[in-house]
């Protein structure tokens, strides 16, 4: 498979950025597409060139950091999968690719396709955590009955890898999915109520400090995102934030 790629490169955050072309050939199937990355990356090292900077880690759908802009879509054109996860096998021999760092302003770019999505750390400290008894007398979770359905709904938004994509697909690029799944996960569970009013009015409050867009109920977040989290996530952070409100 021979293929066009048209990726973007910027030196640094403070630098103006180019798409720029290359060729790459021989392209299997069966590669993944940061293995085809790998590939035009060892093709430019050959010739002395600057490889190509984009984020990963495990490769193997569950960090989120290989988050890319495949042809205007998070993570390319297959559903519920991650960059790392997505087969050259979706393309067509002589495509062209175009290859894009998430846009966001709460997204700065490091480099080329590397964005510094710190944002969602701070969002997470703010007020992603439970009290826990550590003094070495623990109470067994299994003494603590939780509700079947509430377990199952906690779990789901607990999948959420925070890799951006539904910053990315949103056109105001709101953080709302990201922040409801981190809500949501702790929301539904006994042990996440002690801190339940300060956690999401604290991470609401930085989610805005952060600069990310509102919620405009689009859905593009829901589709985009490679572990599938519901949009039912924001209507309950809605939910809470309004009771947390009323209380404070």
């Amino acid at each position: 498979m021979n293929l066009t790629l048209k990726i973007w490169r910027q030196k640094d955050a403070s630098s103006k950025g180019a798409i720029v072309d290359y060729q790459v050939k021989g392209i299997e199937g069966d590669m993944s597409f940061l293995e085809m990355l790998d590939v035009l990356n060892e093709q430019l090292i050959t010739k002395g060139e600057e490889p190509v900077v984009f984020d990963h880690d495990c490769r193997e759908g569950i960090c989120g950091s290989c988050s890319l802009q495949i042809n205007g879509e998070p993570h390319g054109p297959d559903r519920l999968v991650t960059t790392c996860q997505l087969h050259m096998r979706k393309f067509n021999d002589g495509d062209t690719i175009y290859i894009e760092p998430f846009r966001a302003k709460a997204f700065p770019v490091v480099k080329d396709l590397m964005v510094d999505r710190s944002a969602f750390d701070r969002i997470q400290h703010a007020g992603g955590y439970i009290s826990v008894n550590t003094s070495g007398n623990t109470i067994d979770a299994n003494a603590i009955p939780v509700n079947k359905d509430n377990a199952d709904d906690a779990f789901a938004a607990a999948t959420c890898i925070g890799c951006g994509a539904c910053v990315a697909a949103c056109k105001n690029a709101s953080a709302m999915l990201f922040t409801s799944a981190k809500v949501s996960q702790f929301a539904l569970l006994p042990q996440g109520q002690v801190e339940a009013t300060d956690r999401v009015l604290a991470m609401v409050n930085q989610m805005d400090e952060e600069g990310f867009g509102n919620c405009t109920n689009t859905g593009a977040c829901e589709i985009e995102c490679p572990k599938g989290i519901s949009l039912e996530n924001i209507a309950r952070m809605n939910r809470e934030y309004l009771k947390a409100s009323i209380k404070g």
